[in-house]
């Protein structure tokens, strides 16, 4: 009998030390999940699921942002209202915190909290923001300005003094050069090692700190001739901040698809949604190149309530706007890269720097 025991338990010793083996030969056989170094934030602004779909449905080519391996849907609200503005949104999305509808870069008690920017820059990695407004205006002035109204534009661009950001790109020289105070802040802005321009360089390579300001606000909108500022300033934007081994932050607004929005304009809306898709093919194809880095699209809100009717052959397809402003509906997330199975089903604004944060293994300042 005990000679049976003992050989049953010497049977289960090899089942269990055979199991355990080819559990750990099977878990080393598992490719190595990378960590990204590398973030590329795009934020639609006004770009709800249906902006994407209008885009969708006006050319018979696919957009580059369905190479998109996985998705989420965000909620928006602000923290005093269930509809948001772009500087609360904007808040929200760079800090992880919400605020008042209006405030930039502060919590609802005007107490100012580090932005992803920050985050990166605090720990060594380099950072930028490539926009087609004013590079004051909310979105852009969320991840690098501290200010109780995101109408302050002439202290917003003051805040660029004390930011940590890299590369800027966009309009707005009005704000930093006309000002009422007499300054000069491109000046000081040279002083602290910037390359300042009015027009993109052919690469950014050449550069490590650059300020390009196309504009005395606004750029033009695609309909009047902006051309290619937004693609083209993504690509020299990460041909800058390449050179940092460490890695890297880019925060990429497509502005004015909020403004077509706005104006219940569906070629205006559809004309900035595919330049807006242009610049993510060149994000896609850097992450595709790069496989440390992951590329994030998403909006601060909805704009103009849009709704598609009649979308058939056989039938014009008909966009209805129910709204001039912004909407409390909730917006897309697709993710695409190293990390991007962590972004799914349903959550708030506020969760995007946290999971940011876990992936990369960094740490507030």
């Amino acid at each position: 009998m005990r000679t049976n025991i003992f050989i049953l338990s010497i049977g289960l010793f090899f089942v269990l030390f055979s199991s355990s083996c080819t559990e750990k030969q099977a878990a080393s056989k598992q490719p190595e999940v990378l960590r990204p170094k590398n973030i590329i934030l795009f934020i639609g602004d006004g770009m709800g699921h249906a902006q994407i779909q209008s885009a969708l449905l006006a050319t018979d080519a696919p957009l580059d942002m369905q190479r998109a391996t996985h998705a989420a849907m965000v909620t928006t609200h602000s923290f005093d209202d269930l509809v948001t503005d772009s500087g609360a949104g904007g808040t929200a999305i760079a800090t992880g915190h919400k605020t008042r509808n209006g405030m930039i870069g502060m919590d609802p008690d005007s107490i100012a909290i580090p932005s992803i920017l920050d985050i990166f820059a605090a720990n060594g990695r380099s950072t930028g923001v490539v926009v087609s407004c004013a590079v004051t205006h909310a979105t852009p002035a969320s991840f690098i300005a501290k200010a109780v109204s995101r109408h302050h534009y002439e202290d917003i661009a003051a805040g660029f003094l004390s930011s940590k950001v890299d590369v800027v790109i966009g309009g707005g020289i009005s704000h930093f050069n006309k000002r009422k105070d007499g300054q000069t802040l491109t000046d000081s802005l040279e002083q602290k090692g910037f390359s300042y321009l009015n027009e993109l360089p052919e690469s950014g390579s050449d550069y490590q700190k650059l300020l390009v300001l196309t504009d005395s606000v606004h750029p033009p909108s695609m309909l009047d001739g902006r051309g290619d500022l937004l693609p083209n300033g993504v690509k020299i934007a990460l041909e800058s901040l390449s050179q940092n081994d460490q890695g890297f932050f880019l925060m990429v607004e497509g502005s004015q698809i909020d403004w077509g929005g706005h104006a219940n304009d569906s070629a205006f809306l559809v004309t900035e949604m595919f330049d807006f898709d242009r610049a993510v093919k060149i994000a896609y194809d850097y992450a595709d190149e790069h496989p440390e880095t992951l590329v994030l699209i998403t909006a601060d809100h909805e704009t103009g309530g849009l709704t598609i009717i009649h979308p058939t052959k056989h039938d014009p397809i008909v966009f209805h706007f129910s709204t001039k402003s912004h909407s409390g509906v909730a917006v897309p997330l697709l993710a695409y890269g190293a990390g991007a199975e962590n972004f799914g089903g349903i959550i708030d604004n506020t969760d995007i720097v946290p999971i940011i944060l876990e992936l990369t293994g960094l740490a507030l300042p």
